[in-house]
């Protein structure tokens, strides 16, 4: 096949913060803001950060605050929120801080949404008090936060400010079909958060794309896939590695995050059969290798998905080899093209603003 029927495929980082065995928060920031350093000198194209709550194994309770971090230190790298669980939060104050943010970074501001509380549900409720609702308000939020965002705005009783009229585009994450048809339905790109809930991304992409209608930001579809990668010299390191990646996972079956341990030979001391076996649907995309093996694993994954992007997730305990895990990366997906999908289906263009 020609190059022509072949275009490039984005990549980015989705940083958990993750917080490991032997080291506190602090250290944490540090190490994100340095690998964001890094990964926007290897051609990365953003930079996300998640929120969770009550999570000794997290550091990333307050996203809005690391964005603003990791903007401050960075010069191209688009930075976002991986997302912002609206349900926790008053879609103004919202658009107040990321029309702040916006306005100190101009251009390199994104806003990925998502409606799960990103913790237990007790956490949740300590969180949200009485809008603990506020998931079935979701659709709503969004589009409160596009007429806070939108130039018309100017002459409402409420506003943003900053915010208003600001070039800040909107993501919709999600895990399930309801998401699917949530984005299609507002013309916005769509993150898949196929790094733990791989279970309904087929139909969710298919919903998604089938469904679409284009918007001021997004004229078709534009689907941001995220999936765990451990990438390492050899097949056998990355496996060791990823021992990690499984612990934590366990611990969030058993409702126990810890912070993040150490790889271990085997796992099999630690998990029961049934634990396993969950722990294995989570992470059914994970990509775990060296360059040899992940790029014929990820080129089948983008054949069959046409991602636009892809948004890699390195849990791995030590921060330099997770840091050459992400040096990696590029290597392998340069070397991987999707070809063009039928015409209308996806967009290999980048997402705008809100100019609602």
């Amino acid at each position: 096949m020609s190059p022509d029927n072949f275009s490039p495929l984005a990549f980015s980082v989705l940083d958990l913060a993750p917080i490991a065995a032997d080291s506190t928060p602090a250290d944490t920031f540090r190490h994100s803001l340095d690998l964001a350093r890094r990964v926007e000198q290897l051609g990365y194209t953003r930079f996300w950060l998640s929120e969770h709550h009550n999570m000794a194994s997290v550091a990333s309770s307050a996203p809005v605050v690391l964005i603003g971090h990791i903007a401050g230190g960075t010069t191209t790298l688009r930075v976002g929120s991986g997302g912002v669980m609206l349900p926790n939060h008053a879609p103004l104050v919202v658009a107040e801080q990321f029309g702040t943010l916006a306005s100190l970074y101009p251009g390199r501001i994104d806003l990925g949404l998502g409606r799960a509380p990103g913790s237990d549900q007790v956490t949740a409720q300590a969180i949200r008090g009485s809008r603990f609702g506020g998931a079935q308000d979701f659709p709503r939020d969004i589009q409160q936060l596009q007429t806070y965002f939108s130039p018309a705005n100017a002459t409402s009783t409420v506003r943003a400010i900053p915010g208003e009229g600001l070039d800040i585009p909107l993501y919709v994450l999600g895990s399930s079909t309801d998401s699917a048809y949530l984005a299609a339905a507002l013309g916005l790109p769509y993150a898949f958060a196929s790094h733990f809930a791989p279970g309904q991304l087929f139909p969710a992409l298919e919903i998604y794309r089938q469904n679409f209608r284009p918007s001021a930001q997004l004229a078709a579809p534009y689907v941001i896939a995220c999936v765990n990668v451990v990438a390492a010299d050899t097949d056998a390191e990355a496996q060791w590695l990823s021992t990690s990646l499984q612990q934590f996972m366990l611990g969030v079956i058993k409702g126990r995050p810890a912070p993040l341990q150490p790889p271990v030979e085997s796992m099999h001391a630690l998990w029961e059969p049934a634990q396993q076996h969950a722990v294995g649907q989570m992470l059914a995309y994970s990509f775990i290798g060296s360059k040899a093996t992940l790029q014929r694993d990820l080129q089948e994954f983008v054949d069959q998905t046409q991602a636009d992007e892809l948004m890699a997730v390195s849990t791995i305990f030590s921060y330099e080899a997770r840091v050459y895990s992400y040096e990696l990366l590029p290597q392998v997906l340069r070397n991987i093209a999707h070809s063009q999908p039928e015409a209308g289906l996806v967009s290999r263009e980048q997402p705008k603003g809100n100019k609602r």
